[in-house]
């Protein structure tokens, strides 16, 4: 077999661990550095970063990591791949150029550009991403044409970094390009793949996607985190990609963490939808791929089968949706709902404008006969969201403030009175492939036009899949989900997915079953109107949740308690399920 090309990541995220680079570059033998520094919030603060400045807009902890370690990366023959550029990948070009000049070092740096469509977006139809016009994370943009978004990126795939390395460059930035796509260019270039050698190209995205999110795939945010051996200092990921598109995840010898079939199944779900997973330049079979042990902290990835990608680019679209503001009230002992519904009517009629949105969470985080007054207390959450910020500003939490000696007994809030803050809208659009060119910008400044796909294919569900035989009935025990399954959720837009996986055969011939859409409603009453989607896959004995509109209008937007979802998959998990005494 040909030998992989060893490609590592070391950033799932603008914030990420910052010595994760030098960490990577030092613990032993790569050919490529990746780093993912984007997500549906990053893109909005970096444009609210360049709307400062035009100068501004890319992920600047990028540039600090490379000043401790570029040196080091180009001694050991080390080729370095990140979507840092966010919204200004030329401008973080030569950033990174004026820093190799400084150190005394010859890098050749090389950007991809082309993502970002905000100065089109009357053109192409995307109008003001707003709260009253989003649609609540609906799956098109909204064209309602009062101005345009803060920011519209389409995600690009590839073939911009495969072209930027082909020239020599030692470092390729880029803007909105899939998280995936930072993985898939280094493997490309280094087999010369061609543009429809869709099972390689599927391979690489699902190691792609199983290493972009760091430490995630080695034991981090992890189900079952409690057979990890090491969580204080896990290393992060690397993918040994072969000609073929069959991959072994892993990490450096040494490092925290642990790489299994688990961790990585983990991380296969995280923020996917069904069978079939659209990217840019493939679409990938996830029902396909088949995972295997292939010795210590080593997964084999084999049999991933690629159809063409979509005609269409998903399009990240980021608008300032308004302002925004909260107030928590403490209700300690006993009466709680009649505390809440005092404080409530008077909050309610003592506010001389009322708020555009004006939302109420009773907590009952209280525990009866408390050993503590914490825990014989429960959280009143008032949020409010307005277009003016005078009407969600102090109008608002000195109302709420100037309750404190007229109201329930106890009262108390966490905070004093505030101002407003801007929130952020996010709504995904999608543009045909034709329109959006990306440019690879080499070098020595040449530029290349890279073309859209030639062969694409509409994004269908698959058919259903059979249900796998049924447990017999037996005795049954009622018990927390989490007794044999794990999960990982995630956000997209207003949606969230849930994915859920066990470990053994008859575990899930009894999970296929068990947990239908009705089920997941009863177990996450939240859940109740909102629609929901299910998607099995066999191969991975996991079925796949997506739930739509559960969070707003994206994650800017804070909708829930839990606005990104990290936390969805944990509580479905405590949630109790009669499950047969065998499988546990």
């Amino acid at each position: 077999m040909t030998s992989a090309v060893r490609i590592g990541n070391c950033s799932g995220f603008y914030g990420d661990r910052h010595s994760a680079m030098r960490e990577m570059l030092t613990g032993g033998d790569l050919d490529y550095l990746t780093g993912d520094y984007l997500a549906e919030l990053t893109m909005l603060i970096l444009a609210r970063d360049r709307a400062k400045s035009p100068d501004r807009g890319y992920a600047k902890t990028f540039l600090t990591q490379l000043e401790e370690c570029l040196g080091t990366a180009l001694d050991n023959g080390v080729r370095i791949v990140a979507n840092a550029g966010g919204l200004n990948p030329a401008g973080l070009a030569t950033a990174v150029r004026a820093l190799a000049e400084r150190l005394g070092l010859d890098a050749k740096v090389a950007h991809v550009e082309g993502d970002d469509l905000v100065a089109r977006a009357g053109e192409l139809g995307f109008g003001a991403v707003t709260a009253a016009t989003s649609g609540g994370g609906a799956a098109t943009a909204a064209t309602s044409g009062g101005g345009s978004p803060l920011a519209a990126n389409a995600y690009l795939g590839a073939w911009g970094i495969v072209d930027c390395l082909k020239s020599g460059a030692d470092v390729v930035v880029t803007g909105r390009v899939t998280d995936a796509s930072v993985i898939v260019g280094p493997a490309a270039a280094h087999f010369g793949w061609a543009r429809d050698d869709y099972d390689r190209l599927a391979g690489a995205v699902a190691a792609g996607h199983v290493i972009e999110c760091g430490v995630q795939a080695t034991g981090g945010n992890f189900a079952f985190f409690t057979e990890v051996p090491d969580l204080l200092h896990p290393g992060f990921p690397l993918a040994e990609i072969y000609d073929d598109g069959a991959s072994v995840i892993t990490k450096h010898p040494g490092t925290g963490g642990l790489v299994s079939v688990d961790t990585v199944t983990a991380q296969l779900l995280y923020e996917i939808t069904g069978a079939r997973y659209a990217n840019p330049d493939v679409t990938v079979r996830m029902d396909s791929l088949e995972l295997s042990p292939d010795g210590a902290d080593r997964v084999r990835i084999d049999g991933v089968r690629g159809e063409p990608p979509p005609p269409t680019l998903k399009v990240s679209l980021n608008s300032i949706g308004g302002f925004r503001n909260a107030m928590t009230f403490v209700l300690t002992g006993l009466d709680i709902d009649a505390k809440a519904d005092l404080v409530r009517r008077q909050l309610e009629s003592g506010l001389t404008v009322k708020p555009a949105e004006l939302e109420w969470t009773l907590a009952r985080t209280d525990h009866d006969d408390a050993d503590t007054e914490e825990a014989a207390s429960a959280l009143l959450h008032c949020v409010v969201r307005d277009p003016d910020p005078a009407n969600v500003g102090r109008q608002f939490s000195s109302a709420a403030v100037e309750l404190a000696l007229a109201s329930y007994p106890g009262f108390t809030t966490t905070a004093p009175p505030g101002d407003g803050q801007v929130y952020g809208v996010f709504s995904p659009g999608y543009v045909d492939a034709t329109e959006v060119l990306q440019v690879a910008v080499h070098a020595d400044g040449s530029r290349a036009d890279i073309p859209a796909a030639t062969e694409t294919k509409v994004l269908e569900p698959v058919a259903p899949f059979a249900l796998p035989e049924p447990m017999p009935f037996e005795d049954t025990q009622r018990v927390p989900l989490g007794r044999i399954a794990g999960a990982r959720s995630g956000d997209k837009g207003g949606n969230a997915n849930v994915g859920v996986w066990v470990r053994t055969t008859n575990q899930w011939r009894w999970l296929a079953h068990a947990l239908t859409i009705d089920k997941l409603r009863e177990m996450l009453p939240e859940t109740a109107d909102l629609k929901v989607t299910r998607h099995l896959l066999p191969n991975l004995r996991a079925v796949n949740f997506v739930i739509e509109g559960i969070l707003g209008e994206g994650v800017a937007y804070q909708a829930r308690f839990d606005p990104q979802a990290k936390g969805l998959g944990e509580w479905l998990r405590s949630r109790h399920i009669d499950i047969p005494e065998s499988l546990l």
